[in-house]
């Protein structure tokens, strides 16, 4: 074996035989856990109000929250609320902690529900602009960063480019992030962005 290849770094072996950094980021994944279970109790009070303006078969869908350890190397969790994903026609709300990044909100349409919906985000283009909501422009359905191809900001759109974006995929993204540094303030803004996002739906 080439031992060359599996030696520790300083920083690595300073950190292999230190327990108490794992324990710590165990405590934080667990605050996250609750904080989503927090907002998903709120967001169900938000439901229950437009409840009447929305496909009935997805808000019989039960919430869900999953975490992961490996988005892009690092832990994250999800919390998916309401979401329908049947093959073709995805209807979700998805609300994200990604460790070492952001809290994000998406809106995630396709099918039958994107064609449903444009017509209302193409409408409130203005309020998404003011807001500081991004669209997607990746072909790639499944990516959540907001790096330069996945994303791009409404604000630097007129409404011509951002209509032509969303309509131009079989799938529609719209997200917001807040910093981790808004740790003390991210589910109150996570749930102002979940009634706007209804809101402009139902519209």
């Amino acid at each position: 074996m080439d031992q060359a290849k599996i030696r520790l770094s300083p920083e690595e072996a300073e950190l292999v035989s230190n327990a108490g950094w794992i324990l710590t980021k165990n405590r934080i994944i667990l605050k996250v856990k609750h904080l989503l279970e927090h907002l998903q109790m709120e967001q169900e009070i938000a439901i229950r109000q437009y409840a009447p303006l929305l496909p009935a078969e997805v808000i019989r869908v039960s919430p869900k929250i999953s975490k992961g350890e490996n988005y892009r190397g690092l832990p994250y969790l999800v919390l998916d609320h309401p979401r329908y994903f049947e093959k073709g026609n995805h209807f979700a709300i998805r609300t994200l902690f990604w460790w070492g990044n952001f809290f994000s909100i998406t809106l995630h349409l396709s099918g039958k529900y994107q064609l449903k919906y444009e017509p209302a985000l193409i409408r409130h283009f203005d309020e998404l602009k003011q807001t500081s909501y991004s669209v997607c422009i990746n072909t790639r359905e499944w990516e959540h960063h907001f790096e330069a191809g996945n994303y791009q900001p409404v604000q630097n759109m007129n409404a011509a480019v951002f209509t032509n974006t969303i309509r131009q995929k079989d799938f529609l993204k719209i997200a917001k992030t807040y910093s981790l540094d808004e740790w003390d303030t991210a589910g109150d803004k996570l749930l102002l962005s979940f009634h706007e996002l209804l809101k402009w739906l139902a519209d």
